[in-house]
């Protein structure tokens, strides 16, 4: 008999049908046991009168985790998972796991600390909640692949072993490449640009990697960037449209998709506005000193309590989760990015606010060649180490942009997860490198 989902156990009511995944639960009650098992989608339970069915369980010694098969008559019961249960089972223990696991995965909530939940990862990512985080990650790739796709973007694929650090700081990994200084990416930002002079419009989902020796809730050292870059944009607006459109297909496709993990999570999906409401950086400091009388005027970029009041006066002026600032100072932003030609010291810049916590970087970058020279020159920067990348624009490029939205730092506002080491699957911190 061929082996079905337990999701799908529901549309074979009167069969008899066969699961298979691990022993999630055994109750016995009585002369009755309840047996259930989890696959990679959701849970079947069986039920088995007498202790005959369960023989093959006590023989092997098996407990819960165990891999098991299960082929049963599927009956309605609207007390099981799914609304079904699978009765008169035959059970056969395919690989018996004979010691308890490092956490108890069968109850409703995982009950242990951070560092337990990541010293065990192996273990603790099979747990229903966990499970149904990773999954909403999956599907918000899948939608972010999706919504560019039909925009006429090409996903690209970009080395992540550099020989100059893109954002030209001390914040990289580096290593000796047959002997010579490389270091892992920062950011595809130098091979996107140079494929939008190819594909005009690109995308990319893979990792970076920053060497920051931050030990906070919302910073690890390597995660997910949900990458894209556009040319023939007229201004930093044109991204931002275009990032506004990604956001609404991704949230779309978890909506349609992803119906049971949002449910389980008890997520509420933000609503993107039509149109994103947006504040300039110098007039989002006044505002913050004018409501909350701190003043943060002299700093080149906002405070993560600068970010949360203004996530806060978003909600409660616009309605809206989301809240753009535009034109970060041209000190803050790397040498590539195109100054505003009205307020040279301000940037064509943005940020993206999720409620209160940055989401998203992007912005226009500059194209023309003269000018690459003289922002590396105005930067101390030597022009050797980027011949390559300059050599796109030294042939030409169209005035473009992107951005880049970081896929943990997405799944930790949308699920209230309370460190971002939980919107990852093996997080890479300061302390961590395994497993």
């Amino acid at each position: 008999m061929e082996r079905i989902r337990t999701v799908e156990i529901g549309a074979h009511v009167g069969e008899r049908v066969r699961v298979a995944g691990h022993l999630h639960a055994l109750r016995k009650m009585g002369g009755v046991s309840f047996l259930v098992v989890r696959d990679g989608w959701g849970m079947a339970q069986a039920v088995a009168d007498g202790e005959g069915a369960l023989a093959p369980l006590a023989e092997a010694g098996a407990g819960v985790e165990s891999v098991v098969v299960v082929e049963g008559v599927v009956v309605a019961a609207p007390q099981a998972p799914g609304g079904v249960e699978l009765r008169a089972p035959v059970v056969e223990a395919l690989v018996p796991v004979t010691e308890a696991p490092p956490l108890a995965l069968n109850k409703r909530e995982l009950k242990a600390g951070l560092t337990t939940i990541l010293d065990e990862a192996v273990v603790a990512n099979r747990h229903p909640e966990r499970r149904a985080l990773l999954r909403l990650g999956a599907g918000a790739m899948a939608g972010f692949r999706a919504t560019l796709a039909a925009r006429g973007f090409t996903e690209i694929q970009t080395p992540k072993i550099v020989a100059a650090a893109t954002e030209s700081g001390a914040n990289v990994f580096a290593l000796d490449y047959f002997g010579r200084p490389a270091y892992l990416a920062q950011s595809p930002q130098f091979y996107k640009q140079i494929m939008v002079g190819v594909f005009e419009r690109v995308f990319e989902v893979g990792p970076v990697f920053r060497a920051e020796p931050h030990d906070t809730t919302r910073h690890i050292n390597e995660y997910v960037s949900l990458d894209a870059e556009m040319g023939f944009i007229t201004d930093h607006f044109t991204v931002m449209g275009m990032l506004r459109e990604t956001l609404a297909g991704m949230l779309a496709a978890l909506a349609e998709r992803h119906t049971a993990e949002l449910a389980l999570l008890a997520v509420a999906l933000p609503a993107v506005p039509a149109e994103i409401p947006s504040i300039h950086f110098a007039e989002a400091q006044e505002l913050i000193w004018r409501l909350h009388g701190v003043d943060e005027r002299a700093e080149p970029d906002l405070s993560p309590r600068g970010e949360r009041w203004l996530g806060e006066w978003a909600r409660r002026e616009h309605g809206s989760d989301f809240l753009f600032v535009t034109g970060y100072p041209m000190r803050k932003r790397p040498f590539y990015t195109h100054p505003d030609p009205a307020r040279p010291e301000y940037s064509n810049s943005f940020d993206l606010l999720l409620r209160g916590t940055e989401l998203v970087t992007g912005g226009q970058r500059l194209h023309r060649y003269t000018d690459y020279l003289a922002a590396l020159a105005r930067a101390g920067l030597p022009a050797k180490p980027f011949v390559h990348y300059l050599e796109a624009f030294r042939y030409g490029m169209p005035p473009h942009g992107g951005f880049a939205i970081g896929l943990e730092r997405l799944l930790m506002q949308l699920t209230g997860v309370p460190n971002i080491k939980l919107a990852t699957t093996f997080p890479r911190d300061i302390h961590r490198l395994a497993p």
